[in-house]
């Protein structure tokens, strides 16, 4: 079912020649089958979207705001609905999908307070000079949005981007689209014609998408994709905004509860099946506490798998992606004290997977695994753990726990990554934004900062005119 303002403006069909089927990660059982936009629609998107452009740059900042309010209320009123396409396209617990269009409903409430006053600098020069800076909407932006949270990553950037004055165009994710096209029937009629339009597709759709004359491109997902998007926008001109893989580390210092820290661990490696971009993705602990950590992150997996807490993961698919790096782990000589097989039955699930004996050169030490998978490699010293937890091609996030304020220190200077958490692999103020490095991304993706990634800036001098020749007057 197309969407929104692509749908009552004069225009070609939306469907294009494939579609996207969409199965139950429960059960396998197909749910559905959502139409491509065909290239025709993605190019009167594009034009659409820049019609609508200069009136909505023009519109006050606390109008724009009050439009974002609309919105978030109407995504409130929708969440229920939301939430049952969340779980049935991604597997994702309702609870879980609630509290993401709960994040989602009160990110849109923050952009619509920051864009009023959201503004420009001034600048010291001549004192009979005015100097300052003006922010301004660079246009047409196109997002695109991933799975995971499907909810709350897009309307974190839509937020930001109609705040400044954009227009959006948003691609959700193929493998949530019918929860992407409600998400944009909830969320259009808050904004005049064009101002925010959804257009469905895979990977051709984007790069179509990516390769138009755009203002900015928006990506969370995979690295891989968005190098394709970076490339994209070089060659365009597009302003680019990533966030992508991570491969985040945990480092466990020796003078820590192991119990306490396993804990942490099974948090950050299994919550929504490490379906994360930060989710922990492989663990360094110290020789001196490693036979107490793992024996209770096993425990902690287990209990995981025995009371059914771990969700499926969102496709057959990735599910063997998942499986395939484990696997080649085995291979190589790790072991796996808990989970590591495929479960039999329906569905995508895999379950809470311990791998010890890991080492530095196993593809789920090097490469992010996106499942629920505790590769662990001990380690003699702390620096020894440091230095391979700052190793490797990403650089999202990274977590510390210790009680050793030097090694905190030391840990916090060298981590190559935009969030370095420490002793607790979730949490942080509200608004936190970082800049990821590497192959996980670049720019700010989050928090006011987002604001200044959506804009450019204008430099205004103003000076005094000479004074009139002696004898006359100013008119």
């Amino acid at each position: 079912m197309p969407t929104t303002a692509i749908d009552t403006a004069a225009g070609p069909d939306t469907a294009g020649s494939g579609g996207i089927t969409i199965t139950d990660p429960r059960t396998g059982e197909v749910l559905w089958t959502v139409p491509e936009a065909a290239p025709e629609a993605v190019n009167h998107a594009v034009e659409v979207a820049r019609r609508a452009t200069p009136e909505w740059a023009a519109t006050a900042p606390e109008d724009r705001g009050a439009a974002l309010k609309a919105a978030a209320r109407a995504l409130d009123t929708a969440a229920q609905e939301l939430a049952g396409l969340n779980a049935s396209e991604t597997g994702r617990p309702v609870e879980e999908a609630l509290a993401g269009i709960g994040a989602a409903v009160s990110t849109l409430e923050q952009y619509a307070e920051l864009a009023p006053v959201h503004r420009g600098h001034s600048l010291r020069g001549n004192r009979l000079a005015a100097d300052y800076t003006v922010a301004e909407p660079r246009g047409v932006a196109v997002l695109l949005t991933p799975w995971n949270d499907p909810v709350a990553v897009a309307c974190g950037l839509i937020g930001a981007a109609l705040a400044t004055g954009n227009t959006v165009i948003h691609k959700p994710s193929e493998r949530c689209p019918r929860l992407g096209e409600a998400l944009g029937e909830v969320l259009a009629p808050a904004f005049p014609p064009g101002v925010f339009l959804t257009v469905s597709g895979g990977a051709g759709v984007g790069a179509l998408l990516s390769q138009s004359e755009v203002d900015v491109l928006a990506h969370v997902g995979s690295s891989a994709s968005g190098a394709r998007i970076a490339r994209a926008g070089a060659l365009t001109g597009a302003h680019v905004i990533r966030e992508n893989g991570g491969n985040d580390p945990l480092l466990v210092d020796r003078d820590v509860d192991p119990a306490w820290a396993a804990e942490q661990a099974a948090i950050g490696s299994f919550s929504n099946s490490g379906q994360i971009c930060t989710a922990v993705e492989r663990i360094y602990v110290h020789r001196d506490i490693a036979e107490d950590f793992t024996a209770a992150l096993r425990a902690e997996a287990a209990r995981r798998n025995a009371d059914g807490s771990v969700a499926p993961l969102v496709d057959t698919r990735m599910r063997d992606a998942v499986h395939a790096q484990v696997s080649e782990a085995l291979a190589a000589g790790a072991a796996a004290v808990e989970g590591g097989e495929l479960p039999a039955g329906p569905g995508s699930f895999y379950p809470a997977t311990v791998l010890v004996g890991c080492t530095a050169r196993m593809q789920v030490m090097t490469e992010e695994t996106f499942g629920p998978v505790a590769p662990v490699q001990v380690v003699d010293t702390f620096d020894d753990g440091l230095r391979l937890a700052c190793s490797g091609k990403y650089g999202l996030a990274a977590t510390v726990l210790s009680s050793n304020i030097a090694h905190i220190q030391q840990a916090v200077a060298a981590l190559p990554v935009g969030t370095v958490k420490v002793n607790a692999v979730f949490g942080g103020a509200p608004g936190g934004a970082a800049q990821p490095r590497g192959d996980s991304g670049a720019g700010f993706g989050y928090g006011p900062e987002l604001l200044d990634e959506f804009s450019q800036v204008k430099v205004v001098h103003i000076a005094a005119p000479p004074a009139p020749p002696a004898g006359q007057g100013r008119p």
